[in-house]
């Protein structure tokens, strides 16, 4: 019986069905018994059930399906531990009793009284224990490691990371038999956790990352950009709210399996001011980045059009007034710019991206004619992204850029926040040529100024 059929039928009981999530969790457990593969990392959010299939009903599948599988399960505390112990105990017990038998190999012996370490009367059995806890004269045909960070404090501390992962290679490793497995089962918390550790330093590892909004084309689920985990428990509008209340760090960890060290990102969000009303500006400029892919073709993610419009205030800071996004063709693309435009007004430059090539001539050309009456400036990009996008990131790291509250907040700021390494950056392209072109303006009056003098 394959272990998502049983997970099924003694879920039944509870009235309990696994999701997708867990579906594709069980399977990975079942290639891990079957030894299609030795190694297997998961990375889920906190409240999606993983322990429930990897700490309770996983183990207690391998002793009723090989009694003779000795399994150490270790977690943060050796209480943990032990509440899981019990639940696999407990499981194995019921199971047994519908079989109405004798007590068959992988009953409990009768002398195991211990919530987290007993026997099943063929040989195998169940060790908990906490992280670092002891392990001499133990063996294992199975670890299964879940949740070994208990906190943040624990997560940031790098004695703590070490000690977790010389226990990890010198003490819990060595227990393990000659084609054993390994299950680490755990919420990300730092770029040099466990996980981080694990999979920066050996080869071989499985990987099972699900973060709790989609964030790939390639997503495991197969789940369109933003759709939740497990919508079922929390849909979009729960995420989106505990995710205001966690701040991008704990999001980015904890629930999108991506940590990463604020000090280290380009974008230094935290220090970008969020306005209730917009200032004075002395300019304001809308830029453009047009897509590169159009929506409704192959991709499964395509690009943005994105539309920044950028003030300069009065103080000499940068004000993001508005972030439009479309994805749509060249027609609809062309009249949402035009229409932009007119909203903003003639005094509100238009700045286009112009691509190498005929076709990138023709296309500017083409959006100009469209824009009869505007100020259109258009160029070609120069420089890398990265190189481009330095200017905002330096304005930012300074404290003189704010943006102005709306709806497009989050995108914007998520972005800005995961450039380079993000799924997208179309927000941070039109970002940097609306700054390019307040600077530009900006350096003609100084030159105009001086010359004056």
């Amino acid at each position: 019986m394959t272990l998502r059929h049983w997970a099924r039928q003694v879920l039944r009981a509870q009235r309990l069905t696994p999701a997708a999530h867990h579906r594709l969790l069980l399977d990975e457990l079942d290639a891990l018994a079957s030894r299609r593969s030795d190694r297997l990392l998961v990375a889920m959010p906190p409240g999606s059930a993983k322990s429930t299939y990897a700490s309770v009903i996983f183990p207690a599948w391998m002793l009723r399906r090989r009694p003779r599988t000795r399994i150490i399960a270790a977690c943060h505390t050796e209480q943990l531990a032990a509440h899981f112990g019990r639940q696999v105990r407990a499981l194995l017990a019921a199971e047994s009793d519908k079989d109405g038998d004798e007590p068959g190999e992988a009953a409990i012996a009768r002398d195991e009284r211990a919530a987290a370490r007993f026997a099943t009367r063929a040989g195998g059995g169940y060790f908990g224990v906490g992280v670092r806890g002891p392990l001499a004269g133990r063996r294992a045909d199975l670890i299964v490691i879940d949740d070994p960070v208990k906190s943040w404090a624990e997560a940031d501390s790098e004695a703590a990371r070490q000690a977790l992962w010389d226990w990890f290679r010198a003490d819990l490793t060595t227990r393990l038999s000659p084609g054993g497995r390994i299950a680490l089962v755990m919420t990300r918390w730092h770029e040099d956790d466990l996980a981080g550790r694990v999979l920066a330093a050996e080869d071989g590892w499985r990987t099972l990352i699900l973060p709790a909004l989609a964030d790939a084309d390639d997503d495991p689920l197969g789940r369109a950009p933003d759709a939740p985990l497990w919508p079922a428990q929390e849909d979009a509008a729960a995420l989106a709210r505990r995710r205001s209340v966690l701040g991008p760090r704990a999001w980015a960890a904890l629930y999108q399996q991506r940590p990463r060290s604020d000090a280290e990102a380009l974008f230094q969000t935290a220090r970008i001011a969020v306005l209730e009303e917009p200032p004075a500006c002395r300019r304001v400029v809308r830029a453009w980045d047009l897509a590169a892919t159009a929506a409704g073709g192959a991709a499964r993610d395509p690009d943005w059009t994105v539309g920044v419009k950028l003030g300069r205030t009065e103080a000499g800071g940068v004000v993001v007034l508005d972030v439009l996004r479309l994805r749509a063709g060249p027609a609809e693309v062309a009249r949402m710019i035009v229409q932009t435009a007119k909203l903003d007004g003639g005094s509100v430059p238009v700045g286009l991206p112009q691509d190498p090539g005929q076709a990138g001539k023709q296309q500017v050309a083409w959006l100009s004619g469209l824009l009869s009456g505007f100020r259109v400036v258009a160029g070609p990009e120069t420089g890398s992204k990265l190189t481009r996008a330095t200017p905002a990131a330096a304005a930012v790291a300074g404290g003189q850029m704010a943006v102005l509250r709306g709806n497009w907040n989050r995108a914007f700021l998520d972005e800005l926040r995961d450039f380079p390494g993000g799924r997208k950056d179309d927000q941070v392209d039109a970002l940097a040529r609306a700054l390019a072109m307040l600077s530009e303006a900006r350096a003609r009056r100084l030159d105009v100024a001086f010359m004056g003098r």
